[in-house]
């Protein structure tokens, strides 16, 4: 395995850290993604320090022969730990579960990496190996015992992930268990070099020598796993931020109508909110919001609760729904308001006096529970054939 192969995966991990860097310093309680930015960090540390080039510069500087072998295996069992505590985060439930899995996990993978610290001292390994330290020392005393506890720490969390990931991914579906299954992949392969690593090591034991699987095979198993498992963990965490933007986005858009129907309602010269162009769309969904509530109070005495029954009765009588037919009653109302107004003589005094039919009917629209409400007003202002007819209606009577 070239050293590219090495600090490639260790790049991929690094780009990744460092696009969730503003979201961690924006929300740096949160667990989950404090967990997903301590996985890519130790995944990226693994990948760095494992290649040859850096085992011998930290071996070299150091002074200590062989010192990154404990080091690596240090990074894997902290990087196995912090893979199942990102999954438990993830998957959520009960505050106090989560966080004693997560402190019984802590505390399990952190006797390892002192044991492996306390073994790596009591052997004795003197002569440098880049790539071959596991077959090599395979039977050294102490050291025999490092290799296999290192390679049992990382199989038992590859085993525990592909269980719970696997038994989570019947379980849902859309972009997670998508992430799921490639996680699953991920660990399968990551099983593979457990497999190659331990055949080698054991063969050595036997006497016999499978060192190739160790030496050439394994690391690209490695190099592939981490990489698929890191896609998993990444891609529902993105496609859902990218979902949730175009859903924003798409609010935003919906609105529009509406928003350009009491606009056009308001008089001449009336101030208004200039967006710059790199406001985020939660920012224009808010301001668009508050524009519109704007509107139907500006608009409020000229609401006619006539407008709204009669289209009401229209929507339900063509098969609408409740919700679709109070938007459609909804939507005749501001329209008919708007082309009240439009339609008085200019000159005339933009507002009129509120009577107890109009404040009713003001009452009736301003009690809508929030932005979904908005938006089926604002879809029944473009689409619906009750609220042209309403519209037409409005602009044709004497003022």
């Amino acid at each position: 395995m070239n050293s590219q192969d090495y600090y490639i995966p260790a790049a991929a991990m690094a780009l990744s850290l460092v696009f969730k860097l503003p979201a961690l310093r924006a929300r740096w309680r949160d667990p989950l993604l404090r967990s997903v930015c301590v996985l890519l960090l130790l995944a990226g540390s693994v990948f760095t320090f494992a290649a040859p080039p850096t085992i011998g510069a930290v071996n070299e500087w150091t002074g200590v022969p062989n010192i990154s072998a404990p080091l690596v295996y240090c990074l894997m069992s902290a990087f196995s730990c912090s893979c199942l505590l990102l999954v438990f985060n993830w998957r959520g439930g009960p505050p106090e579960r989560i966080r004693r899995a997560s402190q019984r996990w802590i505390s399990g993978y952190a006797v390892v990496i002192v044991a492996i610290v306390v073994l790596f001292a009591l052997g004795d390994v003197p002569e440098q190996r880049l790539r071959d330290f596991d077959t090599h020392y395979a039977n050294t005393p102490y050291i025999r015992v490092m290799i296999a506890l290192y390679l049992l720490a990382h199989h038992v969390s590859a085993l525990t992930m592909v269980a719970m990931c696997w038994r989570w991914s019947r379980q849902v579906g859309g972009w997670l268990r998508s992430g799921l299954l490639i996680i699953v992949s991920g660990y399968a392969i990551s099983l593979s070099y457990d497999a190659t690593k331990l055949s080698a090591v054991v063969a050595r034991w036997l006497g016999h020598d499978l060192d190739y699987l160790s030496t050439y095979v394994a690391p690209p198993l490695a190099s592939a796993g981490a990489l698929v498992s890191a896609v998993g963990f990444v891609l529902p965490l993105v496609c859902q931020r990218v979902s949730d933007s175009w859903r924003t986005w798409a609010t935003y858009r919906d609105l529009g109508t509406l928003w350009h129907e009491v606009h056009d309602g308001a008089p001449p010269g009336s101030p208004g909110v200039r967006m710059s162009w790199w406001s985020p769309a939660e920012i224009r969904v808010i301001q668009r919001e508050s524009d519109i509530h704007d509107g139907f109070l500006r608009l409020g005495p000229r609401f006619d609760p006539h407008h709204r029954d009669a289209a009401y009765e229209r929507a339900r009588a063509t098969g609408a729904d409740e919700a679709t037919a109070r938007a459609v009653a909804d939507a005749a109302m501001v329209a008919a308001a708007v082309r009240t107004g439009a339609a008085r003589p200019e000159g005339a005094d933009g507002e009129l006096p509120v009577t107890d039919r109009a404040g009713d009917g003001k009452r009736a629209l301003l009690g809508a529970d929030g932005p979904r409400d908005l938006v089926r007003i604002s879809r029944a202002l473009r689409h619906s054939p009750v609220v042209a007819a309403a519209r037409r209606q409005a602009a044709a009577s004497p003022c």
